[in-house]
């Protein structure tokens, strides 16, 4: 960072959209810290944590893990690097924590990242996962250094069950129905960038270009 202003985003995108390989490319190249809320409910379950006790019997039973719990881990870990720079990934998920977290928090940007859902249900039909970590690889597009095994511990990876083309096509459409209140929202407070494209490699030399003007 040359201008020492510090710098605090959101990257929405489906599942499926490349948002893990643009974040990681945004994190790496502008110096910002990474919170991923999938990333950071699975380190509190492994320490077992008040909030990773509670997270984990949710999950256990098959529930989503109330927003509460998410909004108040999320913020708190914000609370806890305000002397830095960051980009926030899998937060918000409703209307309501949008508006929690613009209440606590400055916002300066909203990442969008578009594309088709056609290309996103081709694409997770060659989804291999890494279940552990939550590693994702996908075949002919960012795959497996060895086929089969992930890059860091040499583990098997797995096909979700749900990665079918019908299953695939519900869950973005629910998430679209979700996210679209989010995004309105913060397009109405004047932060929301959405950048189309079918890959990673179309979008990202115009993310690319437009964090230069924010952060440099």
């Amino acid at each position: 960072m040359t201008s020492g202003k510090l710098f605090r985003a959101i990257i929405m995108g489906a599942p499926g959209s490349g948002k893990g390989t643009v974040s990681g490319r945004i994190v790496k190249i502008f110096n910002l810290k990474h919170i991923s809320s999938g990333d950071l409910l699975r380190a509190n379950i492994a320490k077992r944590t008040e909030l990773g006790v509670i997270a984990d019997r949710y999950i256990r039973e098959g529930k989503l893990v109330p927003d509460i719990y998410i909004t108040k881990c999320i913020l708190g870990e914000l609370e806890q690097i305000r002397s830095h720079s960051w980009l926030l990934d899998g937060f918000p998920r409703t209307r309501e924590q949008a508006d929690d977290l613009w209440n606590q928090e400055r916002i300066d940007s909203v990442i969008n990242l578009d594309v088709p859902f056609d290309v996103i249900v081709e694409r997770i039909q060659s989804r291999w996962v890494h279940l552990p970590s939550g590693r994702v690889y996908n075949v002919g597009f960012n795959d497996p250094k060895k086929p089969g095994y992930d890059d860091e511990t040499g583990e098997p990876l797995s096909q979700r069950p749900d990665d079918n083309p019908v299953a695939v096509r519900k869950r973005l459409e629910v998430y679209d129905a979700c996210t679209r209140p989010i995004n309105e929202y913060f397009d109405k407070k004047g932060v929301l960038v959405t950048f189309k494209g079918s890959t990673t490699d179309e979008i990202w030399p115009h993310v690319k270009k437009y964090l230069e003007t924010k952060i440099q």
